[in-house]
């Protein structure tokens, strides 16, 4: 059994969605970062950087396993079962570049400008040119990427595309504000979202936790 602790952001999705793909059993504890519980001692001894999502795998490789990350959880999960992500060779590696622009650019960028744009109080004018700038270029290579392949690694779906689902969608709900009209623009981009929406263990995924 996979104990999953996550909430309700696009980091917190991957997880399920990945659980929801490959099928493995897993119970939900939702972390209520509104309320600070990621600093909780018994969370922090699972996640020490204080961050959602985690996981505990009680048949983990020796026993027992936490892990945190929602990276390295993709990648555990998908070498556990052998799905979602090639054992070997290039199209591995073309799996985890794209994965990787997801994890250090993508969320980092998005994270940024939701918070300057839509939740800050105070709007810094040059702080949200800045991120907005960097997110629309980011789409625009995602659109030149999925102008070539069905998926962001090749034709196949992986974990780089539930890495940057949720990333996405928020693009068209959170961050519609200001990334709205930029996604309509890019009819790849649109495409992906609407195929990768329409699987049935994505939208389960999003759903969890419940809350």
């Amino acid at each position: 059994m996979i104990e999953l602790y996550t909430w309700t952001t696009p980091n917190g999705r991957k997880v399920p969605i990945m659980l929801e793909e490959i099928g493995l059993p897993y119970k939900v504890h939702p972390v209520n970062i509104g309320r600070q519980e990621q600093f909780d001692p018994e969370y922090v001894r699972i996640s020490p950087y204080s961050k959602i999502p985690a996981i505990v795998d009680d048949e983990g490789p020796g026993g027992p396993m936490s892990l945190f990350e929602s990276g390295a959880i993709l990648v555990y999960l998908a070498d556990k079962t052998g799905k979602l992500l090639a054992r070997e060779g290039q199209e591995r590696y073309r799996t985890l570049a794209w994965m990787n622009l997801q994890i250090g650019a993508i969320g980092p960028f998005f994270g940024q400008l939701g918070f300057f744009a839509i939740r800050s109080q105070e709007k810094v004018p040059l702080a949200i040119e800045r991120f907005k700038n960097e997110a629309g270029r980011l789409l625009q290579v995602l659109e030149r990427r999925l102008e070539q392949s069905r998926y962001l690694a090749g034709g196949d779906y992986t974990i780089a595309d539930i890495a940057t689902y949720p990333w996405l969608f928020s693009a068209t709900t959170f961050l519609k504000p200001v990334l709205g009209e930029i996604v309509e623009a890019l009819p790849q981009v649109s495409r992906w979202l609407a195929a990768v929406g329409a699987r049935e263990a994505v939208q389960r995924g999003m759903q969890v936790p419940r809350v």
